[in-house]
């Protein structure tokens, strides 16, 4: 392995446990308009951006008075209320995040969420000062498993992606930044009942309790 400098962060279930929340949100906002949310389709939806959620449940259950845009600003702001009311870090980020900084590594995020929210989420875990770039796929022309939003933070660090390590916890994040030429760090749910979905990634760990530096350095 070349010479790591940077390390990019997935948003959801990386460093903050917003994940019920879009679930939550996305069963609350699609049945105000008449959609049936299972929980079978929302494992299909999970690492989509809002706008492909959006659009695969209309695709399936059309509504009527309220366009997709409306629906997915809605979604938003609900998690957006969520993530201020109740948002807590994964347990460990913010001592991980810190020794990244103190030991020299530039830190990126990249997410599938939508930008608005990227602030918000910083804020609420009082990590605003400890990313050197953030990016979302609002902002590109695909979402994760596309590897375009991991190469948009490399380029914001000023760093080759062969010199990142990215670190995610769903199977299209590992895949966008194994496309985008970067090493990968899994974290791996203790719920999780299909661990071989991880197995490309170059390392697992259950938490941050495992993050130990030999895995970058």
């Amino acid at each position: 392995m070349g010479k790591i400098e940077a390390i990019i962060f997935d948003m959801d279930g990386v460093i903050i446990d917003s994940e019920p929340f879009w679930k939550r949100a996305e069963k609350r906002v699609f049945a105000s308009v008449g959609v049936e949310v299972s929980e079978e389709l929302c494992r299909i939806t999970a690492s989509m951006t809002t706008s492909d959620v959006t659009k695969f449940w209309f695709e399936q259950q059309p509504w009527r008075n309220k366009t997709l845009e409306d629906v997915e600003n809605e979604v938003i702001e609900y998690v957006k209320h969520l993530i201020e009311k109740e948002g807590t870090a994964i347990r460990g980020i913010e001592r991980i995040i810190k020794q990244l900084t103190h030991r020299g590594y530039k830190t990126g995020l990249a997410t599938n969420s939508p930008y608005l929210l990227i602030p918000v989420v910083l804020k609420k875990l009082k990590l605003e000062n400890y990313f050197d770039a953030v990016s979302s796929a609002e902002h590109e022309l695909e979402g994760k498993p596309n590897p375009s939003v991991y190469l948009s933070v490399a380029k914001k660090l000023n760093v080759r992606p062969e010199s990142c390590i990215a670190i995610e916890d769903s199977c299209s994040g590992l895949e966008a930044a194994k496309h985008a030429g970067m090493k990968t760090i899994a974290i791996v749910k203790d719920d999780c009942n299909d661990h071989l979905k991880y197995e490309f990634a170059d390392a697992k760990i259950n938490d941050y309790t495992e993050f130990d530096f030999s895995l970058i350095s």
